[in-house]
């Protein structure tokens, strides 16, 4: 086990990607030289070439457009927007022909692509860099979305999500690029015997009475709640996969604890929390001891960055829910 942060983890699992498969090809706004703003793909242009590892224009657009061509002749391209707020010039590139493509061509061709996104707020940067545009693109038929938790996860499942043959949009959550954490180097993504299934939730702390369900940023956030937490013993689950969403996992969890509070950055208005609330009570009705609850965001554009630690949920707002779940 090798100690490293989210950043060096996802840096770590590209090269794996890469040396595995010459057809995986990177490009993005500075990605190259400069190795990307948060420094994720540090490195790899020196080691693989400009061929493989290409700066890109400013046009997010042009960017997905031209992975699409790319998929079509048989590559493997990994795409960075640089910041979640970006992402909306190549959203009808997304949409429109990265998740209907297979399908519009009954099966002859595949979109093995993936949009890296670092998303979220934390960092107190700017207008239009802190947001989670993530439901827009899980509620899109067509598109896998996934979001590691830990540094772990990170290395993991960015090789997955390389390697499967449909869009991945694989966000980041990026005021977690520099958490620490245990990394195995020596796993190999390939291995479905050592290495669970991306698409599955992960149960990262076993608890009794209340089920906390999170995924990205929120899953540090959740994880110290659980532990500050005197009166409820949480069970914590990192859903990791928005898209699909594995339903299974948090049924067998709340069957047994009776309470399920959902925790994203995203506000609250048809976001994942909402469907995951929609979802566990018509299989869960009859074990539910409390109604479903959300702590998120505000239902308001993101704040300037003074104001943001009021907006992100905390480990207080999740305490708060946990009480009132429990006070039922």
């Amino acid at each position: 086990m090798t100690a490293m942060t989210m950043a060096k983890a996802l840096n770590t699992g590209l090269r794996r990607a890469m040396e595995q498969d010459s057809k995986v090809i990177l490009f993005g706004e500075d990605i190259g030289r400069l190795g990307g703003v948060f420094r994720i793909t540090d490195g790899l242009q020196k080691d693989f070439g400009e061929h493989r590892v290409m700066d890109a224009p400013l046009a997010e657009s042009g960017i997905v457009g031209a992975a699409v061509g790319l998929a079509m002749r048989g590559y493997r391209p990994v795409v960075e927007i640089q910041f979640d707020g970006f992402v909306y010039p190549a959203f009808d590139q997304i949409v429109s022909q990265v998740a209907k493509m297979h399908r519009r061509t009954e099966g002859t061709v595949r979109m093995p692509i993936v949009i890296r996104i670092p998303y979220g707020g934390g960092i107190g940067a700017v207008e239009h860099h802190s947001e989670s545009p993530e439901a827009y693109f899980a509620h899109t038929a067509g598109l896998r979305v996934l979001t590691p938790g830990d540094p772990q996860a990170a290395f993991v499942t960015i090789q997955q999500a390389i390697a499967c043959d449909d869009p991945v949009v694989y966000f980041e959550p990026k005021r977690r690029y520099w958490d620490k954490g245990d990394v195995d180097e020596g796993l190999d993504a390939r291995d479905r015997q050592r290495v669970p299934d991306p698409w599955q939730a992960r149960v990262v702390k076993a608890g009794d009475d209340v089920t906390v369900a999170c995924y990205g940023p929120m899953v540090r956030t959740c994880l110290e709640a659980a532990r500050a937490s005197s009166d409820a013993s949480l069970e914590v689950i990192d859903l990791q996969s928005l898209s699909p969403l594995d339903i299974e996992t948090l049924v067998a969890s709340v069957e047994r604890t009776g309470r399920l509070v959902v925790v994203h950055e995203a506000s609250a208005n048809v976001g994942i929390g909402a469907e995951i609330a929609a979802r566990v009570t018509e299989r869960c009705f009859y074990s539910l001891e409390a109604p479903v609850l959300r702590v998120t965001g505000f239902d308001i554009p993101y704040p300037a960055s003074r104001l943001e630690e009021h907006f992100l949920p905390d480990l207080d707002r999740v305490l708060d829910a946990v009480d009132r779940a429990m006070a039922y």
